[in-house]
């Protein structure tokens, strides 16, 4: 089995609508606003794809105009040598993301930049997404989302059938078992996907939990029946502690798992309801006894992201995203909209061992907007003197 090297340090940089190139003896940064990959023909769910190269050390680029500033993770698949300052280096490193169903949402975003660090990355998808999902790998159109900041493309090692409801094969009832939506598949109940994990691969260093669903989030909580609010918390909670605790005993010490959250876990967000903000909450307390009882058990550490709102397809379902995000841009500190890559970036800074210290934390990746105790742009405060990003 052949496996990409990769080292991974973050940098800041004013970008403009070029691509820069810039490779030194110790490091390599890539600079581009876009990218794209070549067609992968033949990529199964174990799959490896060989790195495109790197420029030569002789590539200059100069006179280019800035204009704006973006944080990419960078990657060098050539260098083996420690790398100067503090690198995001997550070689030799094996992660399961739980979650994944498609190319846009903050799972995707986290195994890229989980891959970019030097992980090896492992995927469990929902079983009545896993044909569409395996079958878009397969014909390439992912290709241009799963190109890395060194060119290369992300590389899944295998792609698991996994429904986080079901604990064990006794906990699902006889209708799902013969539902046509999970015919050819097997194995996909919590316990036999960590199973499997161990029989094919023996151990994993990073477990990520993205995945939640709220069959009434549509409704207002006093309208949500108990199945609905149960059914909230079994997907969207509760399945966190499941991974953890079936995941843990094959995952190495010193390991990491991280899960996402919302804000409205603590604040009113109307129209999130249907008992999903009361699993987001659930999921932000278990995250700290998850911390106490694996960190002492097993040596792993146990953070959440609370991310801002992305335009993702899951997302979209609950109806009003694209109203959170304009409110999120007039209101958070930072005047901008939110990438899936910087949620990624950060699940890759706490998987790694710059936060060997860090547990039990709720990260916000959120543009700040978690800060704020009003919406400025109320008519009430039209008369202050609010400062505004002017190129907002």
């Amino acid at each position: 089995m052949t496996t990409n090297i990769t080292n991974m340090h973050v940098a800041v940089a004013r970008v403009s609508t070029y691509s820069v190139h810039e490779v030194s003896k110790s490091s390599v940064a890539v600079f581009s606003s876009g990218v794209k990959g070549a067609s992968c023909a033949k990529l199964r769910s174990s799959c490896h794809i060989a790195s495109t190269k790197l420029p030569s050390p002789n590539v200059k680029s100069s006179g280019l105009r800035f204009e704006r500033m973006i944080t990419k993770a960078m990657s060098d698949s050539s260098g083996t040598k420690p790398l100067p300052g503090l690198p995001v280096d997550l070689r030799g490193k094996r992660a399961f993301i739980a979650g994944i169903a498609d190319d846009n949402g903050y799972g995707w975003a986290i195994a890229k930049s989980l891959a970019a660090a030097g992980a090896e990355i492992l995927v469990g998808t929902w079983v009545p997404a896993l044909n569409i999902f395996e079958t878009s790998l397969r014909r390439g159109k992912f290709d241009e989302s799963r190109v890395l900041p060194d060119g290369s493309l992300m590389e899944i090692t295998k792609v698991y059938p996994l429904d986080a409801v079901y604990d064990t094969p006794e906990d699902v009832p006889e209708d799902v078992k013969t539902n046509k939506r999970y015919a050819g598949s097997s194995k996909w109940t919590v316990k036999e996907v960590a199973e499997s994990v161990k029989e094919d691969f023996g151990s994993i260093d990073i477990l990520v939990h993205s995945l939640a669903n709220g069959p009434e989030v549509s409704k207002p909580l006093l309208e949500t029946s108990r199945y609905g609010y149960l059914a909230a918390i079994s997907a969207s909670s509760y399945s966190y502690v499941s991974l953890l605790q079936h995941f843990v005993p094959i995952m190495n010490p010193g390991g990491a798992s991280i899960s996402l959250t919302y804000i409205a876990s603590e604040r009113i967000i109307p129209g999130y309801g249907g008992g999903m903000s009361s699993a987001k909450a659930a999921l932000e307390s278990d995250t700290q006894v998850l911390a106490f009882e694996a960190g002492r058990k097993h040596g792993i550490r146990v953070n959440t992201i609370s991310a801002g709102p992305l335009r993702s397809r899951a997302a979209k379902a609950i109806g009003f995203i694209d109203m959170m995000i304009d409110y999120s841009s007039e209101n958070a500190p930072l005047q901008k909209e939110l990438s899936a890559e910087e949620v990624g970036n950060a699940a890759a800074f706490l998987a790694s061992p710059l936060a060997s210290a860090i547990t039990g934390a709720v990260l916000y990746v959120d543009n700040g907007l978690n800060a704020m105790g009003v919406g400025v742009d109320s008519p009430v405060f039209k008369d202050l003197d609010i400062p505004r990003d002017n190129k907002h």
